[in-house]
């Protein structure tokens, strides 16, 4: 299967890869964070890890600035570039996928479905895959910028029931993904207490991120479940951390990059 083929159909490269005992690892960039001028080298610096995909998106991100970003992406590299839109603005057909995110750990009627009905009127004029994803957003010591924008509040990282309840729900209402989020610079990653009681629950992929800043951190996420480990900021900020990424070297084996 060439990497064009793979590109187009995200989800069954997910599954495949879990089939086949490979642990995905997806970069995070967040629009905000990052100049364009920026992106070719981090981008590169991406490229030499262990990546296998690269996630975009943020809670708040003015319009039309995603497109400009995720082109400029794709320039610099073969991997799948997947949305994580915090809204409707972020989602542009230059991507190959986009997270169909909802809210599941809230209340806001807003992210459980109001934002993906204002989506559709885009989605349907593009071709990229819409993969329906639940967000559990988990308590992690402080405040998170999807906390203040959703105006939802975190399920506490104490009652790991309703934390797997939550993600079960999400499957058999159809999500074919589960995300477990402490959110971007949370100053402790979820547990991995929670990930492994989580992944016991499911017959679905699941993705964790927020708050893990080392290889130990990276490696129990993976060792207790988790399908695919998502990392932002640390991996941006610490040069050792990336060093620790540009090969395999711990817990787990990564797909081969094709040519």
């Amino acid at each position: 299967m060439n990497q064009n083929t793979k590109n187009n159909n995200i989800y069954y490269n997910i599954l495949s890869s879990i089939k086949n005992n490979e642990k995905l690892f997806a970069v995070l960039i967040d629009p905000d964070k990052i100049a364009i001028k920026s992106l070719s080298n981090f981008v590169k610096k991406i490229n030499s890890s262990i990546a296998t995909h690269i996630f975009v998106g943020g809670s708040t991100v003015e319009e039309n600035v995603v497109d400009k970003v995720v082109f400029e992406i794709k320039k610099w590299t073969p991997l799948p570039v997947v949305l994580f839109p915090g809204d409707v603005t972020q989602i542009t057909d230059k991507a190959d996928a986009i997270l169909f995110l909802s809210l599941i750990s809230g209340r806001n009627p807003d992210y459980l479905i109001g934002k993906h009905v204002a989506s559709v009127s885009k989605l349907k004029n593009t071709h990229i895959e819409v993969i329906p994803t639940g967000y559990i957003l988990i308590q992690n010591g402080k405040q998170t910028s999807v906390e203040k924008v959703s105006e939802t509040k975190p399920l506490s990282r104490e009652n790991v029931q309703q934390i797997a309840d939550t993600a079960k729900a999400g499957e058999l209402l159809g999500m074919k993904l589960i995300y477990l989020e402490a959110g971007s610079g949370a100053s402790e990653p979820v547990t991995n207490e929670i990930i492994n009681f989580v992944k016991n629950e499911l017959q679905i992929p699941l993705i964790v991120g927020g708050g893990i800043k080392s290889k130990l951190q990276l490696e129990n996420a993976y060792k207790s479940g988790a399908d695919l480990v998502v990392i932002g900021t640390a991996f941006e900020e610490n040069e050792l951390f990336f060093e620790q990424l540009k090969s395999p070297l711990f817990f787990g084996h990564f797909p081969k990059r094709e040519k």
